[in-house]
């Protein structure tokens, strides 16, 4: 089988120490392996606001510590309570501090705490009413404006299909699906391929996705299937590494790439997915 290649990889959703839950890279650790395996970029999220401001301090660093090299990393912002949910002005500020993506909310999603048992009595809306609230009209109109990439993050498939709607009327033109195998989110196959055809959306498949009680389970088979079932065109190949009980970024990384590679995905369509499609919603050069 043909050896998959690191270099120049981007992956769009990595998550890092500091936060709330340890994780097994901070920020200059993360920075270190990238480095280390050639990357291109990566793209910290945090399930407490910002990583925009962060990201800037490892760039720093990189440029001190590892000197001339190609690796970037990226910050964004996810509109959970904590940054007083679907807040435009939050947005704006990490925008103009470099953040390449806006996650809607995550934890603090009305989908993702039904799912979890928990009360949602502190739920961050994102449709209402079956349209979107009205805040996220302005999100839209600021994603749009610095091209940005739109997240779905932990909403609902049923509001998924509607925020989509509305920002693609809005101009958005770089939407990503987050994660729609994960069992929190639960998109049907059958969802997804209509997201694709309707509203030329990107797929973001994972490698692994939380069970709960520290459990993970493999998403590889499931990602094979959906790229050979949508087209490689329309899936991003993410790690949404950093948790403890899976392998480091990098290795996880690698193993997603070479499963595909041993799995008869041509090199040059892991590519596409790995690299040039996620070069493309950063703004930068493959």
């Amino acid at each position: 089988m043909p050896k998959v290649s690191m270099q120049g990889v981007v992956d769009m959703h990595v998550h890092t120490n500091p936060d709330l839950r340890l994780r097994a890279y901070d920020d200059f650790e993360l920075c270190d392996a990238a480095v280390r395996v050639g990357a291109r970029a990566i793209v910290i999220k945090t399930h407490l606001g910002y990583t925009a401001n962060r990201a800037f301090l490892v760039n720093r660093y990189n440029q001190i510590v590892h000197g001339d090299n190609d690796f970037t990393m990226f910050g964004s912002v996810t509109l959970n309570r904590c940054v007083g949910g679907i807040n435009p002005v939050a947005v704006e500020n990490a925008l103009k501090l470099g953040a390449k993506v806006v996650w809607l909310p995550t934890q603090s999603a009305r989908r993702h705490l039904e799912m979890m048992k928990k009360s949602t009595a502190d739920a961050v809306d994102v449709v209402r009413d079956g349209k979107v609230v009205p805040e996220l009209l302005d999100v839209f109109r600021l994603i749009k404006d610095h091209d940005a990439v739109l997240g779905t993050a932990h909403v609902s498939p049923e509001d998924a299909f509607v925020v989509v709607e509305a920002a693609r009327a809005a101009g958005v033109k770089k939407v990503v699906i987050t994660h729609p195998e994960w069992w929190i989110v639960g998109m049907s196959v059958e969802d997804q391929i209509r997201l694709v055809k309707d509203y030329d959306v990107i797929l973001e498949r994972c490698f692994a996705q939380n069970m709960g009680g520290g459990q993970y389970k493999s998403n590889l088979p499931d990602n094979l299937e959906i790229i050979k079932t949508v087209g490689y065109e329309h899936v991003m190949v993410d790690t949404d590494g950093g948790q403890t009980e899976n392998p480091h970024w990098e290795i996880a990384m690698e193993m997603y790439m070479q499963y595909l590679a041993d799995h008869g995905i041509p090199l040059e369509q892991i590519r596409y997915m790995t690299h040039t499609l996620p070069c493309r919603l950063l703004g930068i050069e493959d």
